[in-house]
């Protein structure tokens, strides 16, 4: 008797594309599972910066470009004994509205109550 040699061929063939079907409905799912740890992370994540960031750190990414590092100016102008010229809440104006050059809304609000509050020191 002979056999037929196809039929291990298309045993092979059958098991390998019901494994890749099982593969694929597993993936399917891990995937949207991924996605939806990776996205409330990075919530997380942003609402954790946005309340512990120091002041120095927000004025280093928004404000040290035309202010310089060290407060001394370059575009802007010199911040260091700005809190002897206006108050905190003018500070906070200007951050806010913008004034001169300066655009408005560089920063939200909490970020401008902070650089406030922390130029208003520099006397």
């Amino acid at each position: 008797m002979k056999r037929n040699a196809v039929i291990p061929y298309a045993i092979i063939a059958i098991v390998g594309i019901v494994m890749v079907i099982v593969i694929s409905i597993a993936g399917v799912n891990q995937r949207e599972a991924i996605e939806k740890k990776a996205n409330g992370e990075q919530t997380e994540q942003k609402t954790e910066k946005k309340s512990s960031e120091a002041p120095e750190d927000i004025f280093a990414n928004s404000c040290a470009s035309c202010h310089g590092n060290d407060l001394s100016g370059g575009f802007g102008p010199d911040l260091r004994k700005v809190g002897g010229q206006l108050s905190e809440k003018e500070i906070h104006n200007i951050i806010m509205k913008g004034k001169g050059q300066m655009p408005a809304g560089i920063v939200d609000e909490a970020q401008a109550d902070a650089l406030a509050g922390w130029l208003a020191e520099h006397k």
